[in-house]
């Protein structure tokens, strides 16, 4: 676990399912954000969270510490297989613990596919925000809609459910947003395509990576100022 304690850092925790832990060999697009943030921010910052591993497939569990790039800050709230349901319960511990102060959610997959319809998984969003604040009532978050994925291309019940969400989730973030303690909702990442994306339509490749990483830090910039536009090609 990473916890700093510089009052001048920026302590950002990715908070994710599979797509965000990410799997053995792989880089993240946690990485691909943290190097852009580098080189932008102006200031030092770091990747916090009770979590550091990468799923490892081949034992199916999250035990692997072989990044295709070890060298960064590896902390996270992120897990193979859980969603809004699963983090809601475990947020306040985390930003309490680890002093967060601006949260990197890419949740809502896992939910939609086995869990809770559009309208649950909001009723979890706010339950998140709500524990978030307990433990930082000053805590900063940046919400990404479910992006696309191939059972969303191949279930229409389920890809009706994805956008009813989507939906859902901008109207929460709206409506939950204060000055004291900002939400932001990230856009769909542009031209995201799960054939070029992805290696299996769901988990990033690496342009997959740069392009989640870049809703977040378009987010954060456009809505405070933060760090720079992502740009294009950054390694």
């Amino acid at each position: 676990m990473v916890i700093v304690h510089d009052e001048r850092m920026l302590r950002l925790m990715p908070v994710g399912d599979s797509m965000t832990i990410g799997s053995a060999g792989e880089h993240t697009w946690r990485y691909r954000l943290w190097q852009h943030l580098c080189a932008t921010y102006g200031g030092p910052c770091s990747l916090v969270g009770p979590r550091e591993t990468l799923y490892d497939k081949a034992t199916d569990t999250p035990t692997s510490y072989a990044y295709a790039e070890p060298d960064f800050p590896r902390a996270h709230l992120a897990g193979w297989g859980e969603g809004w349901v699963h983090m809601a319960p475990l947020i306040a511990q985390a930003v309490r613990e680890t002093r967060a102060d601006v949260l990197l959610v890419s949740l809502g997959l896992i939910d939609l596919g086995f869990y809770t319809n559009a309208e649950q998984t909001a009723e979890n969003v706010r339950r998140f925000v709500a524990q978030a604040r307990t433990a930082n009532p000053r805590i900063r978050m940046v919400l990404l809609p479910v992006i696309p994925n191939i059972r969303a291309q191949a279930d229409a019940p389920f890809a009706a459910q994805v956008e009813l969400f989507n939906e859902l989730l901008a109207k929460t973030t709206a409506d939950l947003d204060e000055p004291g303690s900002p939400l932001l909702a990230a856009s769909l990442p542009p031209s995201y395509d799960i054939h070029t994306d992805t290696y299996d339509g769901t988990h990033p490749n690496a342009s997959g990576e740069h392009k989640i990483a870049a809703a977040f830090a378009g987010a954060m910039y456009e809505g405070w100022g933060l760090g720079e536009a992502y740009a294009a090609g950054r390694r």
